[in-house]
C-alpha cells in the first residue's frame, strides 16, 4: 500500500486519469517520461567519465 492507499483506490485514480488525459495520450506521456530518464541517466554516466579521464591525465604527468 502506498501512502495508505489500497488496491481499490488506485485503480479508481488509474481510470479517472485514463479518462482524463485518454489512452493514446497517457503512452505518449510514458514515452516521453521514459526517455528523459534515459536522457538524465545517460548525462550522470557521462559525467562520471570526464574524472576519470582527469585521473589518468594526472597519473600521465606524474610518470613524465
Amino acid at each position: 500500500m502506498i501512502g495508505g492507499l489500497g488496491v481499490g483506490e488506485l485503480s479508481i485514480i488509474l481510470c479517472i486519469v485514463v479518462v482524463l488525459f485518454g489512452a493514446g495520450r497517457l503512452s505518449g506521456i510514458g514515452a516521453g517520461l521514459g526517455r528523459g530518464i534515459r536522457n538524465f541517466k545517460d548525462e550522470m554516466d557521462g559525467a562520471k567519465e570526464p574524472k576519470k579521464l582527469d585521473q589518468e591525465k594526472v597519473e600521465e604527468k606524474k610518470e613524465v
